[in-house]
């Protein structure tokens, strides 16, 4: 198997047709039999990848070039998702601006040929698989939590606690905005779409009446979203990419692909 059948693995499994611009296979690999898979990946672990035998190493997060720099683009997806759940378009569509707009303005900032060229040099395989992945895990949870038919936040904190990557994660779900005894008969898990909404689209959905579950919120979004009236639960960052994840890695090892699982990979 090549570096390019796998990626069509995870697009079979997240039902997309392309690859998304967050994606990228930045070293082609022939005869694949070994992987190292990771969350996060550097320099440090291609080198392991070396040490183990490995054919290519897998991250999860993008390692540079296209990947990094068209990041900005997938924060559509909210977009998407929010007018799915029935979010007028034109206020979806103005929730993004100011996370895409941000993310824009800080590629001029980046090193993004860092690990690619690196790989390159070592001739080690290397691609990075976000989205699709990210896609898979949110059909789960949102299923799994739609399944529940929440009436509380805490209803949708058990749900979640159903999964096997919750189980065992050393973070906790948390309501870190509203309380456990607050309304979630209208649940959105808004992941899948880059990174987190931030403060604009969690506003967004507390004025229509949803509770929103974002895997990670930053300190600044926090902050502000206190001021608001709504729930914010949060799931935990690498845990909730391992939910997306470990159907991968399972349909990989059905190919007799050997998977080595390192940095934030749970079961």
């Amino acid at each position: 198997m090549n570096t390019e059948e796998i990626m069509g693995i995870a697009l079979k499994l997240a039902g997309q047709k392309k690859i998304p611009e967050d994606s990228e296979i930045y070293l082609h690999g022939e005869n694949i039999k070994r992987v190292l898979f990771g969350i996060d990946i550097n320099v440090s672990e291609l080198l392991l990848a070396q040490k183990l035998k490995c054919d290519c190493v897998i991250a999860h997060h993008p390692l540079g070039n296209n990947a990094v720099l068209n990041f900005y683009k997938i924060i559509d997806k909210h977009a998407s998702i929010m007018i799915k759940n029935g979010i007028p378009e034109e206020k979806a569509w103005k929730s993004i601006e100011s996370l895409k707009n941000s993310l824009k303005i800080a590629n001029h900032s980046r090193n993004y040929t860092h690990i690619p060229s690196i790989t390159k040099k070592i001739g080690m395989p290397l691609m990075n698989i976000h989205n699709p992945l990210d896609e898979i895990g949110r059909r789960i949870m949102q299923e799994t939590v739609n399944n529940a038919k929440p009436e509380r936040v805490r209803d949708v904190i058990n749900s979640l606690y159903t999964l096997p990557e919750f189980q065992k994660a050393l973070t906790k779900i948390k309501a870190v905005i509203g309380s456990e005894e607050g309304d979630a008969r209208k649940t959105v898990v808004a992941h899948g779409a880059g990174t987190n909404g931030g403060y604009d689209i969690a506003k967004t959905y507390f004025e229509y009446g949803f509770c929103v579950v974002y895997i990670h919120v930053g300190v600044a979004d926090y902050l502000k979203l206190k001021n608001e009236k709504g729930n914010l639960i949060v799931s935990g960052h690498i845990v909730s990419d391992s939910v997306g994840i470990n159907p991968f890695i399972k349909a990989l090892e059905k190919e007799s692909i050997e998977v080595i699982k390192i940095s934030g990979v749970y079961c």
